[in-house]
Order: C-alpha cells, then sequence, then structure tokens
C-alpha cells in the first residue's frame, strides 16, 4: 500500500508499506478519496492540540469499499461502498476502522463527496440544531461560507428551513456559497458585517455560525438580535477572539461552544445516529453535497498548505 507519511513535523512523503491485516472487529478499507481538512495540515505543522507520535500518516476521513473482514466480522460486507472516520491513517490506500465506524453511503454519492462528507455536514448539523436550537424561518449569518465547513452549514441550515446570509473573503467563495443556497452574501473584507447583517435581517440574525474567529467577532455578535445564538465552531484565522460580554448580557444573547470532534467520539451512538440521518439526507435529494476540488495523494502537502492559508474554496479530496 501507498501511504502519505509524516515522518517529521511540517513535511509530508509518500511511503510504500506493507499491506493491512484487519483484527477482530475491524474491517481494511480500499481508499479510493481521502478528504483534506483543515486539521490535517494543523496535525502535520505539529499545530494541534493533540500530537500523534512519529512517524504518523495524516487523514481522517476516506471512503472506498470494504476490502477485507477481521475474524466474526459479518459486515459490512466485502465490496460494499462506505465511508468512515479514522482519526489518522486516511490518506493512504489503505485503512483499518472498527467495523462499526464503515457506514455504508447511497449510490447516489460519488466517493470524493462521501469523503468530504462527514465531518463538515456532522458539524454543521450537530451545531446548528442540536447546539443552537435553529428553527424553521430563523435567519443565520454563517462565516467563512465559501470552505467546505461553511458550505456545510449553508446547505444544512437551507434545508432545516432557515434563511442564510453567507460571510466570505472573495467573489468566488461568495459565489459558490450563492450555488449552496446561500439567500444573500456579504464581502467579510470591506463590508461593515454588522451593518449588513443587520439591513438584511431587521432588528439582527438568529444565530451566527463562525468557524472563523479573529477581527470577525465582534460585529458578528453585535449583528445578533435579542436571544440570539453565537455559535462557536474554529478559528481559521488563526486568532482566538476576545468578545464584549457586555454585548451578551444587555440582549440576552447566548455564545454556544460547537466541538463536534469530542462529542462524536464520546457518543459514538449518537454520532451514528446522525450521520444517518445526514445520509438519509442525502439518499432523499434534501442535501446535495457539493463536488470537492480533487488532487493527487502526492500533492498532499500543497493541499494542506492551501487549506491553513485559506486559499481553498470548498473542500478537497485527494484520490488514491
Amino acid at each position: 500500500m501507498r501511504a502519505l507519511v509524516c515522518e517529521e513535523l511540517g513535511s509530508v512523503s509518500v511511503t510504500e508499506m506493507k499491506p493491512l491485516e484487519p483484527g477482530p472487529g475491524q474491517v481494511v478499507i480500499s481508499v479510493e478519496a481521502a478528504g483534506v481538512n483543515y486539521v490535517d495540515g494543523l496535525f502535520v505543522q505539529g499545530r494541534y492540540q493533540i500530537k500523534p507520535p512519529l512517524p504518523f500518516v495524516p487523514g481522517g476521513e476516506v471512503a472506498g469499499t470494504v476490502a477485507a473482514l477481521g475474524p466474526e466480522v459479518t459486515g459490512p460486507a466485502i465490496g460494499t461502498r462506505v465511508v468512515a472516520m479514522c482519526g489518522l491513517g486516511g490518506f493512504a490506500t489503505q485503512v483499518l476502522v472498527p467495523a462499526s465506524a464503515a457506514v455504508p453511503i447511497p449510490d447516489r454519492l460519488d466517493m470524493a463527496r462521501a469523503a468530504t462528507f462527514i465531518q463538515s455536514y456532522s458539524t454543521a448539523l450537530f451545531a446548528l440544531r442540536d447546539r443552537g436550537g435553529l428553527l424553521a424561518g430563523e435567519n443565520v449569518l454563517v462565516l467563512g461560507a465559501g470552505g467546505g465547513v461553511g458550505l456545510a452549514a449553508v446547505q444544512v441550515a437551507t434545508a432545516l428551513g432557515a434563511s442564510v446570509l453567507a460571510g466570505a473573503s472573495s467573489q468566488a467563495k461568495r459565489e459558490a456559497a450563492r450555488t449552496a443556497g446561500a439567500a444573500a452574501v456579504v464581502d467579510t473584507t470591506s463590508a461593515d458585517l454588522k451593518t449588513a447583517a443587520r439591513a438584511w435581517s431587521p432588528g439582527g440574525v438568529d444565530v451566527v455560525y463562525d468557524p472563523i474567529g479573529g477581527e470577525l467577532a465582534d460585529p458578528a455578535l453585535r449583528s445578533l438580535r435579542d436571544r440570539g445564538r453565537y455559535l462557536v465552531i474554529g478559528f481559521a484565522s488563526g486568532t482566538i477572539p476576545s468578545l464584549p460580554l457586555n454585548q451578551i448580557l444587555l440582549r440576552n444573547r447566548t455564545v454556544v461552544g460547537v466541538d463536534w470532534g469530542s462529542w462524536s467520539m464520546s457518543d459514538g451512538a449518537g454520532q451514528r445516529a446522525l450521520l444517518a440521518e445526514l445520509l438519509d439526507l442525502v439518499a432523499a435529494g434534501t442535501l446535495d453535497p457539493i463536488a470537492p476540488q480533487t488532487a493527487p495523494l502526492d500533492n498532499a502537502a500543497e493541499v494542506m498548505d492551501d487549506l491553513l492559508n485559506r486559499r481553498v474554496v470548498g473542500k478537497v479530496a485527494l484520490t488514491l
């Protein structure tokens, strides 16, 4: 098998490795596509709070077919098209996961879209509905709306019956957000975000979905109406903001932390139910995940650098 190996922080190389053999309760997936996420670049740079021992294979989100079953494993059957979160090890032609982690995917979902689906769409549904209590008819400001996490939030919010104002830093990203279903867009590099949001949604928006942080956080908070909810998804800007507590107190606003990753690891049954619901929406045509850009495994270092520097519109899948 071929794998992208990080032997020292900051660099990766494609290496030939021994084929994987499944143990009890495990399956081997023959990987056809692997989603590249912001966190993968952080792992390789040594900038994530979890620091795996060297050497390691990055990549946590894969799609492919089941190639081998471990002892006493009865399914999914060999040849089944599946998607899985594997934590690490995904940037390889084979990956080893618990059988319960290999989830069959609808026929309408191709491998590249499947490989870039779980993290972004699970985060969006967990954040908007389960943590933010989003209701049909409400208005949502999505920041970073041209990235993978933001585009998923646009689609999920729309599927839940909300209207979306998409904030993004380039024309290409704003057009991608419109295509994903945003009702309106705003240029976050030049517009007064608070004024734009309040002009679009008089009185303020109901929910802010923020994977960016940094200097956008304060005006985004001020764009909320009374009892509005601010969802803290992440800090892709590289800066963790400080928020004025008086702006939370005076209008009965709520700031909500969203850590889908830790929740999904601590509540496996809950995550399986959440993912099953999302895949049912895909099968029904309610959600139509956006096709990612694709790149070969050998270009993984360049792709991760582009993600860390916010040069990517949407998501990227490595094809193996």
